[in-house]
């Protein structure tokens, strides 16, 4: 009887385990290829003219990705406007202001794709293949992107505003919101960050790490101060790169500031402060090839979280609204 029990049990586990994983068996590179197969030239040829005209915005359309697959996973939820049934995420602490932005790129690219395959492919992976798209045209790796993600019908700025990493976040803060609350581990967790190899924040976002924070370079602190003075109010807006060594090039010089305790934002450096991040952050500020390898592998997995599928969703004519 103990032995059938057993049995029942690893039976049931593993039916539980293939269940989960039904979603992401759905997601294909290949998804497309019949349906809309200059799909991938349409994508990069129009980030191409985006990031030609402004290179930041590689690093803008990267940043909506992470948000959109952090609030019940990545489809396309960033786009909505609000509603009559919904308020969008773009008002979420995180996006507020003008901190979440390319929408007009990703427009741009929906109409391109539109006019070639009309009602086909969805805004959420347009929105995963364009932040591949800029991650390359800044010097990063490429990858298959698996595809097949349709676009939800409303958004949650409540999610949003309780799973968006802020800037203040310690690193238990930040294991909550990476691996409690999405299910990466802790080194996906610092292999993501370095999407700050790119990309610029602004002063009201930086300025307690600068002033108040003790693991900071000096030297770098002052740097910074210059462009984000007291008191609060004062130039809030003012931006400064994430990266102080290479502000547009994707490379592994992020966890290099980290080391030097350069980082931007307090929370990407209490991943070099004495913690459990230390050794990986030393050996990615080390080695380029390594963090391109893991950072793929965090991207693609990131890029699964809850995927729609199948007859789940919809194919948003306009990834504004609803159809």
């Amino acid at each position: 009887m103990a032995i059938k029990l057993v049995n029942f049990v690893t039976v049931f586990a593993f039916i539980v385990t293939l269940f989960l994983h039904v979603s992401d068996a759905q997601l294909s590179p290949k998804f497309y290829s019949s349906t809309c197969p200059n799909l991938q030239n349409i994508v990069l040829n129009t980030m191409k003219q985006a990031v030609n005209k402004e290179q930041r915005m590689a690093a803008s359309i990267l940043r909506l990705h992470f948000h959109d697959c952090f609030v019940n996973g990545c489809d396309g939820s960033i786009l909505l406007d609000t509603t009559t049934a919904f308020m969008t995420e773009k008002e979420a602490f995180a996006n507020r202001n003008g901190s979440a932005r390319g929408f007009e790129v990703i427009d741009a690219i929906k109409a391109n794709v539109e006019a070639s395959c009309k009602a086909t492919v969805s805004c959420a992976d347009i929105l995963t293949l364009a932040a591949r798209d800029g991650i390359v045209l800044l010097g990063g790796p490429s990858w298959d992107v698996p595809l097949g993600r349709r676009d939800s019908t409303t958004a949650s700025q409540a999610l949003a505003n309780a799973n968006l990493p802020p800037p203040t976040s310690d690193l238990s803060n930040l294991q909550t919101l990476f691996v409690n609350n999405q299910g990466l581990s802790l080194q996906e967790m610092t292999t993501l960050s370095g999407a700050h190899t790119i990309g610029q924040a602004r002063c009201t976002n930086f300025r307690a790490h600068i002033y108040n924070d003790t693991n900071i370079d000096p030297t770098f602190a002052a740097t910074r101060r210059s462009n984000c003075p007291l008191p609060a109010g004062n130039g809030d807006n003012n931006l400064a790169p994430l990266d102080l060594k290479t502000p547009i090039k994707f490379d592994n010089n992020y966890y290099i500031n980290l080391v030097a305790k350069r980082g931007l934002l307090h929370s990407d450096q209490v991943l070099f402060n004495g913690g459990s991040q230390d050794a990986q952050v030393k050996s990615y500020s080390n080695n380029n090839a390594a963090f391109f390898k893991d950072f793929v592998a965090a991207m693609i997995k990131m890029g699964n979280l809850n995927p729609l599928t199948g007859s789940n969703g919809e194919i948003r004519l306009n990834c504004h609204l609803p159809n």
